[in-house]
């Protein structure tokens, strides 16, 4: 597995190596000795599903509260996915930022996003599918969000939203400047 660092501390981008023969190919995508050399969580609390049917559909930008927060280790299994993640680490010198990653089925790439991350991605074709790797089980007393269009943040989302969750629209504005 090759392990990119990006320009938030503790979130990487993650690409199988790739075994190619007459068959097809091979590549690990899970090796928690790899994740633990590369000082990121191995925790493996549960496996998830997302599908979408609408190229736009935006879900996000979610995170669980301590004491249950989460890593989340994310592949596009079916389409294409513009990846996001939310730096909301009180101590961080990236606090605040995001970064951006496009997962396809194609392409085979993970985000890895550490715990004190928000989360979120918009479709960018019709039925899309994620598979989620998370170190947490789920809370729903600890989960809670970011606004997705929070101008704190300045996310550049490619395709105007089609479809959002009324709980994602409406997680309240930080108050803080915006983005320039």
């Amino acid at each position: 597995m090759i392990f990119q660092e990006t320009e938030l501390q503790g979130a990487f981008i993650i690409e199988p190596e790739i075994i190619r023969d007459e068959r097809g190919f091979f590549a690990s995508s899970w090796l928690p000795e790899e994740f633990a050399r590369h000082g990121l969580n191995p925790r493996l609390a549960q496996c998830t599903i997302s599908f979408n049917r609408l190229a736009g559909t935006v879900r996000g930008m979610h995170f669980q509260n301590k004491p249950y927060e989460e890593a989340k280790l994310v592949r596009c299994t079916r389409g294409a996915v513009y990846d996001v993640a939310i730096d909301l680490r009180h101590d961080s010198p990236t606090r605040y930022r995001w970064l951006a990653a496009e997962l396809t089925q194609d392409n085979y790439r993970m985000l890895y996003i550490p715990e004190g991350f928000a989360h979120g991605y918009q479709t960018l074709t019709d039925n899309t599918e994620l598979v989620y790797q998370i170190s947490e089980s789920y809370h729903p007393e600890s989960a809670t969000g970011v606004r997705w269009n929070d101008s704190a943040f300045g996310i550049k989302w490619p395709l105007p939203v089609t479809v959002i969750a009324k709980r994602d629209a409406s997680y309240p504005l930080l108050d803080l400047p915006p983005v320039r």
